[in-house]
């Protein structure tokens, strides 16, 4: 019977070399990866060494890996990569396009970014024993400098990202709203807009605009989300043609959005997008970029992961950053040691950012084997070290980490078992279209 084995990793931001020796705990994690013959993870950082521009609106964080990481990542057991994520342009054109070269060179697969809108949207496809999986890259979150451009027969396009944009609407009480069109209008928040829509430069809105954010009159104040029709259309299209090609279509997001104040939570649009995805073909939809782990979804006949979490998290151990990263602490390169002193500034010493966070240490890596028939799942739970060779990911023998995933699916109606010997989550037997 043809067989297709598959893992997928989440974030993974390696910023320095793999240990050419590895330790017990890496080695357990290689040799699972290497079980597998479709090994995915989230690439979230640049490859090259210092070629582009640093970015005006970098992704949180100017991410930069020597192109030899690549090599190491590959010996360790991935085979293909997304590289749409806010991320990618740290380093604008110039640094995207060194980093597509840099894969390619290590002859790494990817989605997700390109060198326009049509190269950025299109599947990559990886040749297994016994099939073919397809996987297209998008991104929810990246400034709008970020998204690639489509050409035309007058003009090339534009490199960058694929991208999930989206619309948000708030919708207000009836007396809310009316105060907020009241203040709108002493505070003179529109007035800008207002002349542009009139000079056509900017379009119409059918609902009321408090500077750039729409609101209309709800029964509820709440926060309403869906995709971008021309970018849903545009990856719906991608994942149809790709089920002609291949076996297995993937379709992986990232995005650091959340619902209702908590990043367990997936946005509307995200859970929109994904289902949509499964309805027009995907088999598998891995989420990604809230940096903690979120619910399992099964729908219809595929399976929707809400949040893998981290794979790898170096977010702190770039070897350069530009003047910039330092000037938004109020510092300059002069007044630190160097990158970690910046850092450790920057944390206050460890006790902010992902670091005080101790749901950024855990997560899980699904494995999945498709017969053509059925989808089988297992689900190791993962610890990520924090010690001075921080980032590392060993699988956990910690069956509370299966527990939470299992509570955090239950949003979703999903269940699994626990096999606490094995430390694992089984899911059995979900049928393909």
């Amino acid at each position: 019977m043809k067989q297709i084995k598959l893992i997928f990793a989440g974030d993974v931001m390696l910023t320095r070399r793999l240990p050419s020796q590895y330790s017990d705990e890496l080695r357990n994690v290689s040799k699972l990866l290497k079980q597998h013959d479709y090994c995915f993870g989230n690439l979230e950082t640049t490859v090259h060494n210092r070629s582009g521009y640093p970015e005006a609106f970098p992704g949180g964080g100017h991410a930069m890996s020597a192109p030899a990481t690549l090599g190491d990542l590959k010996d360790f057991g991935f085979n293909v990569f997304n590289t749409a994520n806010n991320h990618s342009m740290d380093y604008s054109h110039g640094g995207l396009l060194e980093t597509l070269r840099n894969l390619d060179t290590y002859d790494l697969p990817h989605s997700g970014t390109g060198k326009n809108l049509a190269d950025a949207t299109a599947p990559t496809y990886v040749e297994c024993r016994d099939g073919i999986v397809a996987m297209i890259g998008v991104t929810a979150s990246y400034h709008d400098s970020y998204m690639a451009g489509p050409q035309n027969q007058d003009m090339q396009g534009r490199p960058g990202v694929n991208p999930l944009r989206y619309n948000t609407i708030y919708e207000l009480k009836d007396e809310e709203f009316r105060n907020l069109q009241n203040i709108a209008y002493k505070i003179g928040i529109n007035a800008y807009h207002d002349q542009a829509r009139k000079e056509g430069y900017m379009q119409q809105s059918k609902n009321f605009k408090f500077g750039t954010y729409n609101f209309r009159i709800g029964e509820q104040n709440r926060c309403v989300t869906s995709p971008n029709k021309a970018d849903l259309e545009r990856n719906l299209a991608a994942v149809r043609d790709s089920k002609r090609k291949a076996d297995v279509v993937i379709v992986s997001i990232h995005g650091h959005q959340f619902k209702d104040g908590d990043k367990h939570n997936t946005p509307d649009f995200v859970s929109e997008f994904a289902k949509t995805a499964i309805d027009n073909g995907a088999d598998i939809v891995v989420c990604h970029g809230p940096h903690v782990m979120r619910g399992i979804e099964v729908h219809r006949s595929g399976l929707i992961f809400h949040g893998l979490g981290n794979f790898i998290l170096q977010h702190e151990s770039m070897e350069w950053l530009p003047e910039e990263q330092y000037n938004k602490q109020n510092l300059s390169r002069a007044d630190v040691d160097g990158v970690a002193d910046f850092f450790d500034r920057r944390s206050q010493n460890k006790t902010k950012g992902l670091f005080a966070d101790e749901k950024t240490w855990i997560s899980f890596v699904p494995s999945i084997t498709w017969n053509g028939k059925k989808l089988q799942t297992e689900i190791y739970p993962i610890e990520i070290s924090r010690g001075k060779a921080y980032g590392l990911p060993k699988l956990s023998r910690d069956c509370g980490i299966l527990e939470e995933i299992r509570d955090l699916s239950g949003a979703y109606n999903c269940d699994f078992e626990i096999d606490k010997e094995q430390c694992k989550g089984i899911m059995k037997d979900i049928k393909i279209a």
